[in-house]
């Protein structure tokens, strides 16, 4: 009996991060599609998976129990057993150990588990809502927007941990996209000198977020000003044991209100924290003092400025950028607020963790850019892989939207409104964008087609050497460092985030489909690399692509075992697999 699909899923995904990350050399073996065997370099142990498709680029589809090899014997293992091996050999490679590691590989694995249960038992095969509160129709744009970003099962394609969030399902359920979860917001009013926020333009935070249609509630007394919290943060920011204290002692003399929960509900998007309101079609990016992947999922002080500070900088930029590249647009964050108490509130710790739990970004909805009869879809589930037994991925999935016999001229398609202009930006303007797929939104028309790119997250965008990098120097110190990168680190990022995360993975599921045009999607893609190479007169890093160079893959496992910041991803060779890896 094959095992449970939350076991290969997790099992594959943790297989591909080691083939990917721990230069180990794969060997297959049989008949196509064959078995796929690679030995773990310290340890020596030796892992094996069957295959469903072998990939000229290393991006394999496996089929059944990745297994232990022992001698001529081999056993399945599970994922614990998978974890503590792989744990064992990152313990060697780096000379330090991780006791987190295999819980959170565990742990992953248990939400996914979890969240496939919840799919499956549903009668409509899609969890219900988790509130009586008003939802958009059934069907039509809005609602396949949303269906996509709550679709995202599996997360991360290439990450150990793609799964694991702190607390339990009981603590998250009721917040999580991928149970249809919808909310009212929970509100404080706030005194208005313990307001801290910036915006563009004079409608400022209250006019871009719509506060007063999306509470729906009485005004907050004069001299306060509303401030959106998202409901499970307003319980961890109260529990946190530096936000907690000052935000208590706030409370208690007046500086802040809680005016409960009220208003619109509001739907997680796949980044759980940040949420939509399709109504008045405004995002709002939370702060939630939860792990996801490898980071709290919080917004600090310079986050807040440097999201807005972005949207000023890039204001010209997007305005060329519409004519040059009309399938092609960024979500502005025109607005972010949050609370800065007084001195006599608490120290500077708990004065800074009261700020940081309750930074709230607004961020542009999706209507200006979308034409009559365009959809918005999330690139991370218009491509997510299916495996045998998993709840079936919708209308959205490239296998719905596109035929097998259309799947090169869709992919021309794609690669036409993403490749130039991230390219563009980048060695143009020194504009690094993290156009990775859970950054992108695909915009169809109703016959499934490709056509315009919405790119969101702002506050994540860096700035390299170019035209910008004077207006970002001269930024307030900490926003500067926390916007400015140099050639090698905004390199990697664009490098990896379009080219790797996103566009190798659309590809694997376009191949999913002809597999016998693996190798001409690629070609496809190096060639309109190299179209834009020469529109750029053939910048150094075009060309040495080009010419043979690997593309930087970040490398997730061995951050996660480091337990550092994002900022700080070390970056591996990723191209095609050598020839002499079958035998």
């Amino acid at each position: 009996m094959s095992p449970p699909p939350a076991d290969l899923i997790s099992a594959h995904t943790l297989f591909g991060c080691v083939l990917r990350e721990l230069g180990a050399q794969p060997r297959i073996s049989g008949p196509d599609p064959g078995y796929l065997t690679v030995t773990l370099p310290r340890t020596g142990e030796r892992l094996g998976a069957a295959l469903r498709r072998a990939s000229v680029l290393g991006v394999h589809r496996f089929r059944g129990p990745v297994h232990r090899h022992l001698g001529p014997d081999r056993r399945s293992l599970t994922i614990t057993g998978l974890a503590r091996l792989v744990a064992a050999e990152l313990a060697l490679r780096t000379g330090h150990d991780n006791e987190e590691f295999v819980d959170q590989v565990v742990a992953s694995h248990a939400t996914l588990t979890f969240l496939l249960d919840a799919w499956s038992a549903s009668p409509s095969g899609r969890p219900g809502r988790w509130t009586t509160a008003r939802e958009p129709a059934g069907t039509g744009p809005t609602a396949d927007y949303l269906d996509s970003e709550q679709s995202l099962l599996a997360g991360h394609p290439r990450h150990p941990t793609p799964k694991w969030r702190s607390g339990t399902p009981a603590a998250w359920q009721r917040y999580a996209p991928e149970l249809g979860a919808r909310f009212p917001l929970r509100w404080l009013a706030v005194a208005e000198d313990a307001v801290a926020e910036t915006s563009v333009d004079e409608p400022g935070f209250d006019g871009h977020g719509r506060l007063r249609e999306l509470r729906e509630g009485p005004e907050p007394p004069v001299g306060f000003r509303a401030l959106p919290v998202h409901p499970w943060q307003f319980s961890l920011a109260r529990a946190d044991p530096l936000a907690g204290p000052a935000l208590a002692r706030a409370f208690a003399v007046g500086t802040l209100i809680d005016l409960g929960s009220s208003g619109l509900p509001v739907y997680p998007t796949a980044s759980v924290r940040t949420l939509y309101q399709p109504e008045l079609d405004v995002f709002l990016k939370m702060s939630l003092n939860i792990r996801v992947t490898n980071c709290l999922r919080k917004n600090a002080r310079y986050e807040l400025a440097g999201a807005v500070a972005v949207t000023t900088l890039l204001a010209p930029v997007r305005d060329r950028m519409a004519t040059s590249h009309p399938g092609f647009a960024l979500l502005p964050e025109p607005a972010a607020r949050t609370v800065e108490l007084p001195p006599r509130l608490g120290d500077a710790a708990e004065r800074r963790a009261v700020a940081e739990s309750l930074g709230v970004i607004i961020r542009s909805g999706l209507r200006g850019p979308l034409a009559p009869g365009e959809t918005a879809l999330l690139a991370g589930s218009l491509v997510a892989e299916r495996v045998a037994g998993a709840p079936g991925t919708g209308r959205w999935h490239v296998s719905a939207l596109v035929a097998p016999g259309d799947v090169e001229r869709w992919w021309a398609s794609y690669l036409a409104l993403l490749v130039d202009p991230v390219l563009y930006l980048w060695f143009t303007h020194g504009v690094a964008l993290e156009p990775h797929l859970q950054n992108v939104l695909v915009v169809v028309d109703r016959a499934g087609r490709p056509r315009r790119m919405l790119v969101r997250d702002l506050e994540g965008i860096k700035i390299g050497p170019g035209p910008l990098a004077a207006a970002v120097a001269a930024l307030p110190t900490p926003v500067a460092a926390a916007v400015a990168r140099d050639e090698e680190a905004g390199w990697n990022r664009v490098a990896y985030c379009l080219l790797v995360n996103h566009l190798v993975e659309v590809l694997a599921a376009l191949a999913d489909l002809r597999p016998d045009r693996e190798a001409a999607l690629w070609a496809a893609l190096q060639e309109r690399v190299a179209l834009v190479s020469g529109a750029l007169g053939h910048p150094d890093r075009l060309v040495e692509l080009r010419s043979g160079a690997p593309l930087p893959a970040k490398a997730n496992l061995l951050l996660r075992w480091s337990r550092r910041a994002d900022r700080h991803a070390a970056y591996v060779p990723f191209g095609p697999v050598p020839a002499g890896a079958r035998r």
